[in-house]
């Protein structure tokens, strides 16, 4: 029997995903911008963000919700593990987004779509049926006109940078999965898990920097790299920003709704984010969407649609079971 309230903690849920997916189409064009303007090295770029992110959470928490910052040890192994998913997903994100622009990088990154379901299905026994099938197609589909990654030239002349655009991608599938495990099986708060995750993932930054250059591309070069910005405070501004702003809210929101929802529904909702980056790029920067590109986005939104009627008559279904005649 399903819980009186489902209903409206599916709704929540849907609108929770929703916000995060606004917030978090600004995080490429941070990215872009210090990656373009200041050539900030790809992984020097991860620890900062991942370490700003911590800090804002350890100071908004200690002052709020100080709480929210005590964990039992025997959450800490697991807190560990996916703070090192969390770094390899971010430092294969941010290749992505320097390799490929902002548009492109943030589609690849929905490949995670397929991999959460599919995944989902395997590991947390979360329905799969065909109506998901159907669903996934299209956003897949979808992402791909919007980035025109349909373009076969695209991938001759950059298979690096869509390899590393679809590695990010099964990266964000094991982080949602994992996000999943803390808030439905460990009872562990969803922004208590963001500060942790961060924390841990900061600290295995900082040491995979340390790597020699030709070992690990895109890392500091000699401990000075750290500090790549310099007196930059423009740079130190956007950098602060881009934690503060669309990584705490959007990673934070996004964890919340994954407390109402199957890690592969809120996955396909958050693939609205390619959406709203080409709406701000459109604002920002007058860049206009060609037929294709709004075909594609006309996909995503019938998946999202498709899926919550799916979910909304499994939902009825149910009830008319439980319902005695």
């Amino acid at each position: 029997m399903s819980h009186p309230n489902e209903p409206s903690r599916r709704a929540r849920g849907y609108a929770i995903a929703l916000l995060s997916a606004a917030i978090l189409s600004t995080t490429a064009i941070f990215i872009r911008h210090l990656t373009l303007v200041y050539h900030m090295p790809p992984l020097v770029l991860a620890f900062w963000r991942e370490a700003f992110v911590a800090l804002t959470l350890l100071v908004v928490l200690g002052l709020a919700r100080p709480s929210w910052l005590m964990i039992n040890r025997h959450s800490v192994p697991f807190l560990i593990v996916y703070g090192f998913v969390l770094a390899i997903f971010n430092s294969l994100w941010t290749f992505s987004v320097a390799i490929n622009g902002a548009a492109i990088s943030t589609v690849l990154v929905y490949s995670s779509a397929g991999f959460t379901a599919l995944l989902g299905w395997w590991f947390l026994q979360e329905r799969l049926d065909r109506y998901k099938l159907l669903a996934v197609v299209f956003s897949l589909g979808g992402c791909a006109l919007v980035a025109d990654v349909i373009n076969a030239a695209a991938w001759q002349t950059n298979l690096i940078g869509i390899v590393t655009g679809i590695l990010s991608g099964l990266g964000y599938a094991v982080y949602s999965l994992m996000g999943r495990s803390a808030a439905a099986q460990r009872g562990l708060n969803p922004w208590t898990t963001v500060f942790y995750a961060f924390g841990f993932a900061a600290i295995i930054l900082f040491f995979i920097n340390l790597l020699p250059a030709e070992i690990l591309p895109g890392a500091a070069t000699r401990p000075s790299d750290f500090f790549w910005l310099g007196d930059a405070v423009a740079g130190w501004v956007v950098l602060f920003l881009l934690a503060a702003g669309p990584t705490v809210l959007g990673y934070g929101l996004y964890n919340v709704s994954l407390g109402y929802l199957a890690s592969s529904v809120a996955n396909l909702i958050v693939t609205l984010e390619p959406i709203f980056t080409a709406i701000i790029a459109f604002i920002v920067f007058g860049e206009i969407l060609n037929g294709l590109q709004i075909a594609g986005g006309m996909m995503i939104l019938s998946a999202i649609l498709l899926l919550r009627l799916h979910e909304n008559a499994l939902a009825q279904q149910t009830r008319s079971k439980a319902t005695p005649p």
